[in-house]
């Protein structure tokens, strides 16, 4: 036979060559490609000393610029605190007032604080723990009158805040008032029963699931949920009076019935002193235009942290994960 098994295979010069030459040129590639891939990485990774360096000092910068150094106030000065949206503990919360309360207070050249209210209310402690610390501040800095300047909205808990000042500045426009108290929610059961829809629910403890808005209305619970609602709201009452006193009206049902009114009504029933605004308090009873704003606003810093945080990680960890 021609054809061995054991024959080995036949090869031309040319194929040899071939074969050899297209292997160092894999090779010259591979090589290549290394050399690219480790230029991008450093490239990326100056770019994110740079990149990091601008972001920090900037940052820096900002916080700098929006942090109150009291050696920098040249002279007396009116200390501002803003009380600006819903009051609460995930928003604007009492340690956060409180904190920028203390620093306008306690600053040795402030001559008062003026307290700039526009907020729809929010939750009844985070709002008697503001009020009760305007109290004692005013108590521990006597020389010290503060003022409350409303500009949009003092309503509800922006109201019990308000209270606390030696008067209450308003626009005749401003919305005032909603003394009360509330708590809502939805029912569902109307809804299920069309539906067909059945409510599975497995508590321990008969009123563990008061109010559930899927389950039917239990009048006991509702009882003790009304009770709890006067509770509070008979403490809004109760500061209220004693901050404004013999100045409210007479009509004690209207007022602390959860209406609110203009500024100009509001003035009539007593919640409201004088018409004006921050410039007006501070020009005419202070005596000092200089405002220096103590507002404590952690929001700024903590978004450049989680920034910070949110870029490092991105440029350190996001960027080189898509590369690879």
């Amino acid at each position: 036979m021609l054809f061995g098994k054991n024959r080995p295979p036949y090869t031309t010069p040319h194929a040899a060559q071939a074969s050899g030459g297209s292997t160092a040129t894999e090779r010259m590639l591979a090589t290549a490609i290394q050399e690219y891939v480790r230029e991008r990485r450093l490239r990326r990774r100056w770019g994110i000393f740079f990149k990091l360096t601008l972001f920090l000092f900037f940052g820096g910068a900002a916080i700098a610029y929006f942090t109150v150094d009291e050696s920098l106030v040249s002279g007396e000065h009116t200390a501002l605190v803003e009380i600006d949206g819903i009051i609460g503990p995930d928003d604007l919360s009492a340690d956060q007032v409180n904190q920028g309360l203390l620093n306008a207070f306690s600053a040795a050249s402030s001559v008062g604080v003026i307290l700039k209210i526009n907020s729809p209310g929010g939750t009844p402690v985070q709002a008697a723990q503001i009020n009760a610390e305007i109290t004692r501040l005013k108590a521990l800095y006597p020389d010290k009158p503060v003022y409350a300047a409303v500009t949009d909205v003092c309503a509800s808990g922006g109201y019990y805040i308000a209270v606390a000042a030696d008067e209450i500045f308003a626009h005749p426009s401003s919305i005032v008032g909603s003394i009360g108290v509330l708590m809502n929610g939805f029912g569902f059961v109307g809804a299920m029963e069309k539906l067909g829809v059945e409510r599975r629910l497995i508590a321990a403890g008969e009123n563990k699931a008061l109010l559930d808005p899927f389950s039917p209305v239990i009048l006991a619970q509702k009882h003790h949920a009304q009770t709890i609602i006067d509770e509070v709201h008979q403490q809004f009452i109760h500061a209220v009076k004693a901050g404004r006193g013999d100045r409210l009206s007479s009509n004690d049902s209207e007022i602390f019935s959860g209406l609110f009114w203009s500024g100009k009504t509001a003035m009539e029933l007593g919640l409201v002193d004088r018409f004006g605004d921050v410039q007006l308090i501070a020009r005419e009873l202070l005596g000092a235009e200089t405002l220096v704003d103590y507002s404590y606003r952690p929001a700024f810093v903590e978004q450049f942290a989680d920034q910070v945080g949110t870029t490092l990680h991105s440029l350190l960890f996001g960027r080189s994960m898509q590369l690879q």
